[in-house]
Formats: C-alpha cells, structure tokens, sequence
C-alpha cells in the first residue's frame, strides 16, 4: 500500500542526520557521481604523502574510505556529533580527530602537512591552507559548485538573486587560491543529475544539508512539502542539477 505524505515525513524527521553518510537514502533518491572520482584520486595522494589533513571531515567516511592512511593523518571536524563519529571511525585507521571551529587560524604549525584534502567544504580558508602545507605541497578538494541543487532550494525559497546563484563558483576558487600564492594545478566542473523519489527524502536532505534551506523545519514549510509530494506522485520524481567542481593546488618551492 503506498506511504502517506504524514507516514513519509515523520519517519525523514525521526532518522538521525549524523555524519555524511546517504545510505539511508538508498532507493529514495539519486545523485549522479562526477567522472573524476574524487575518493579514488584522494587514495592515491594519500598513498604518497607522509603527512595530511583532511579538512571538515565530518563522520570521517570519505577519509576512511580512502585508506591506507600516511604516517602522519590528521581530521578536524566542527560539529561535536560528527567529531564523536570520526574519532570511533578513523582512530583505528591510525588518524587524530581535532574537533576545530572551521575558522581561522588551523590548529596546526607552517608547513605542517605535505597533503591537505577536503570534500564539500563550507568555507574554504585558502590563506590558512597554504601556511599548513609545505613548500611543494598540495591541496586536493572537491567542492560543491554554483546553485547547486537549486530547484529544490527555490521551490522552497523562491527565486534567488544572481550573487546567491553565483555563489561558490570555481573561478573564484581559482582566484583566491592564488591569492594566497598557490598554483592551480587543475580545476574541472560538473553539472550533474540528483533525483528524489519520495518526499522523506527531500525532507531528510534538507535535515542533514543544512545550508540548502536554512532553518529548515516540517512544521514551517508543511504547505511546500504538500505540493511537492503531490508533485513526486504525479511525475514520478523531482529533478534537480547538482553542481560540483574539482581543485588541486600547489604551494611553491
């Protein structure tokens, strides 16, 4: 029998969003990969670094996932659920957790790592990164690009100003990274296919991907979810563009 709109929201809502993990989405919704995979190309500068720093690391999964791990693995992480999740996760992987506040200054020494890495940063503080990285050492992120998502933030939100949509975009990536004296050694974007299958998983997405919707709550946007569940019912699915850009950098020798 099919699932209410009631009974499909309140399992989304009652779901623990900790970590960045999506299994739970399995089946519910889609996200096309980019072709460069990042988690693969994070595996093998990990291989030859002998000491790193995976930035905003959140449950740790993605850093996990690309063991084995350097002599030297650090991980900060902000949100106190996540650090406890990375620290159980990574510990035994030979990694150090330092539960950091994403702002300036990095706990950490000048030319501290050889690598440092990220996936789907917040913020990216470039200055600081190339005072943690030694001379010749590389910064490998990949990043979520310009209005990334949109279609789904706008049903909610309502159109957004061009510098809202414009926010994020790898140019300016490129820009700031050298300003901060890096060398942008490659950047590569992809737009890609995201579908949602049934209203718990938009609900579930906009829980765990906080920045989307800010203040996200059921209660405050239960009229939207309404006609977007009416929507997913009549179409099958709702379709949205997810954009993500790919950067490596190099400090100078």
């Amino acid at each position: 029998m099919e699932r209410t709109f009631e009974e499909l929201v309140a399992e989304a809502e009652a779901v623990s969003v900790e970590g960045w993990d999506f299994s739970w989405l399995a089946g519910r919704a889609t996200e096309e990969r980019p072709s460069w995979g990042y988690q693969r190309s994070m595996s093998e500068r990990l291989a030859k670094a002998s000491a790193a720093l995976d930035i905003q690391t959140g449950g740790g999964e993605v850093l996990a996932g690309a063991a084995p791990l350097p002599p030297v693995m650090v991980a900060t992480e902000s949100w106190p659920p996540n650090v406890a999740k990375a620290t159980a996760l990574l510990h035994p992987l030979g990694a150090v957790v330092v539960a950091d506040e994403d702002e300036p200054p990095l706990p950490f020494a000048d030319a501290a790592f050889d690598l440092v890495t990220s996936r789907h940063p917040v913020t990216v503080w470039w200055s600081e990164i190339a005072r943690v990285l030694c001379p010749g050492g590389r910064y490998f992120s990949q990043q979520v690009g310009p209005a990334s998502v949109f279609e789904l933030v706008e049903f909610f939100l309502g159109p957004q100003p061009e510098k809202v949509r414009r926010a994020r975009h790898p140019e300016d990536a490129r820009r700031d990274a050298e300003a901060a004296g890096l060398e942008v050694l490659d950047l590569r974007t992809q737009s890609l296919r995201t579908e949602f299958f049934d209203i718990g998983a938009v609900v579930y997405f906009l829980r765990k991907v906080i920045w989307m919707v800010p203040g996200f709550t059921v209660e405050q946007y239960r009229d939207r979810l309404r006609e977007l569940d009416e929507l997913i019912r009549r179409e099958g699915a709702f379709v949205a563009q997810t954009s993500r850009f790919l950067i490596e950098a190099r400090k100078p020798e």
